[in-house]
Formats: structure tokens, sequence, C-alpha cells
């Protein structure tokens, strides 16, 4: 009997989910709005709707179904299944996430692991990252994360959020304050969230840029306007991207250290920065790195699916 497998991929805006084949082949995905407002309980009973409408229209058996893999914005105690907190999704902590699908989906398996965690085992195991034995997926958007493979497979930690490297701290009780908690750490610099805050302070100062009259005022800016005034070279920019690749390659260099992982998959918002940042992140690296052996910077190759064929590959 052939079986299935369904991953799932909820964000702070969106619900993706993707039906994959016994060759983990795409056969079906679809996308729903994910309301913010909800509590713990009406939110994943529109998860488990949905995901019975899915087998409904495929005309499945849970006997053909692997189970049920989700990736989620979350801090996750990974083998209970139990959700702590979620960034976007405040409404969603201290939640028996597991327990309370495998009661609404009679009986059935279900994983469920944080987002980065999911785009690690993706890339890993059908994108950038394929034929390397330790890879670290880096998550770098409005927050800055690593999902760390070691011999083949994810390292989760003790407790399920191995790879929260965005949050060391560099410069204690200096600098924004990040959703963290803390001043000073590696994403409160460098994440497409927290560079917008530092040029906000910056304006507040006096300083001009053309991001201001960009994005209609200093509330309103965003990466984006921070990658159009850095192309007609405004110096806020300019500086703003410097801060960034400096950051980057910081978190990077100290993670390459630590574990002696010589492969990096980057995907995320600041991926579109592209040549603006990247080349500069990779000189900065290669300063602190007093060795020639190969270390690679890659970028993921699965685009928008990457959530649902991540979710699903929690259950092989």
């Amino acid at each position: 009997m052939e079986q299935y497998a369904i991953g799932v991929d909820i964000g702070g805006t969106k619900i993706a989910y993707g039906l994959f084949d016994g060759e983990k082949k795409l056969v079906y995905k679809k996308k729903e709005p994910s309301n913010p407002e909800l509590e713990a309980e009406p939110f994943f009973d529109q998860v488990a709707d949905t995901v019975q409408g899915i087998l409904k229209d495929f005309h499945l058996v849970p006997e053909q179904v692997r189970g049920v893999g989700i990736g989620m914005p979350s801090y996750i105690l990974f083998e209970e299944g139990r959700i702590l907190k979620t960034t976007n999704l405040t409404k969603i902590k201290d939640f028996p996430a597991k327990a309370y699908l495998v009661q609404k989906l009679d009986g059935m398996r279900v994983i469920l692991d944080n987002d980065t965690h999911v785009a690690a085992l993706a890339e890993h195991s059908q994108g950038a990252g394929r034929g390397f034995k330790h890879m670290i997926y880096c998550a770098v958007s409005t927050g800055i994360a690593s999902g760390i493979i070691i011999n083949n497979e994810l390292f989760r930690g003790r407790y399920g959020w191995a790879g929260e490297s965005g949050h060391a701290i560099i410069t204690p009780h200096q600098g924004i304050r990040c959703g963290c908690g803390n001043e000073g750490c590696l994403m409160s610099y460098c994440s497409g969230s927290m560079i917008v805050k530092h040029i906000r302070k910056k304006i507040a100062d006096g300083e001009p840029t053309v991001m201001t009259e960009l994005a209609g005022g200093a509330e309103k800016i965003t990466a984006v306007h921070l990658q159009q005034a850095f192309d007609r070279g405004d110096p806020m920019a300019v500086w703003a991207v410097e801060q960034m690749a400096q950051y980057l390659a910081i978190w990077l260099y100290n993670q390459y250290e630590i574990l002696n992982i010589n492969c990096f998959v980057f995907g995320g918002g600041l991926v579109h920065f592209g040549d603006r940042l990247f080349p500069r992140v990779r000189e900065l690296f290669d300063e602190y790195n007093d060795n020639d052996l190969p270390v690679y910077f890659k970028f993921a190759e699965l685009g928008d699916d990457f959530g649902i064929v991540g979710a699903a590959e929690l259950l092989y």
C-alpha cells in the first residue's frame, strides 16, 4: 500500500499544505490564510479540517498515510510536540499541539518542528545541500537562525531548538533590544527587521536618507527600500548593508569555528540582496578564516516549497 505524506508549513500570514506520494513527489499543494487572532485550539482545528479534506479529496484512509509533518516559527519541545511560544502567532503558546492533532486526526502520526529545522531537512535532502554529510541551513530574513545537519541527521539539542544562533550575544547590554529579550545579540544587528530599527534610530538623530522618501516615512521603511536606496548610493543604506555584512560574517565564522561544518545554505528574504550583500559577507569571512580549505556558500534551491517539503521529510 502506497505511503503518502502530508507536509504543512505554518507561517504568520499563510498555511501551505503539500501531499507527497510514496516517491516523495509533490502531487498536490494548497495555501490558505492563517489567522493570528485565533487561540491555539481553533487554529489547529483549521489545520486538522484541511488535512482531513485533503484525505477525503484523494480518497485516502489513514493507513495509506505516513503521517502529517508540520513546520512553524515556534519554540517546540520536540519529543513532546508542545509549542512553548510562537513569535508571529502570539496566541499559540504552551500548547500540546502534537497530542491535540493526533486526537483530532483519529490517531494519525504527527510530528512538529520549527521552520528553520524543516528548511534544513528540505535543502539537505532535495536542495542545495544534497551530497554534503554536514550542512548548516542559514535562515536570513526577518530573523536569523540555523538548522544544523551533522552526519546526515538534523541536530536538535536537548529540548528541540538547537540552532537559535542568531540570538548569541556579542555585545552584552549594548545596542537595540531584540525580540529574544536581550540587547546585543547577533540578530539585533543584521536581520531584515532589526536593521530597519537601526536606520530609524539614525533618522531620529537627524541623519538624512533617501529611504524616508522612498517609503513615504521612516516608520514605513523596509528591507526593500534599503535595497533601492543602496542601488542609488545612499550613504545610510551603504552603511546599513555594511553593518549587516559584518555581523553576518561574524555569525557564520563563529559557527564554522564551533562546528567545523563547511557547507552553508542561505534561504530567506535577505537572499534577495544578492550581490549587494553576500560577496562582502564572503570577503569578511575569508579575512577571518586563516586557511584555504574549501568552505561553500550556497543558496537554497527549493523556492516557496521548502516548507512543505521539509515538513514531509520529518516523517522519514
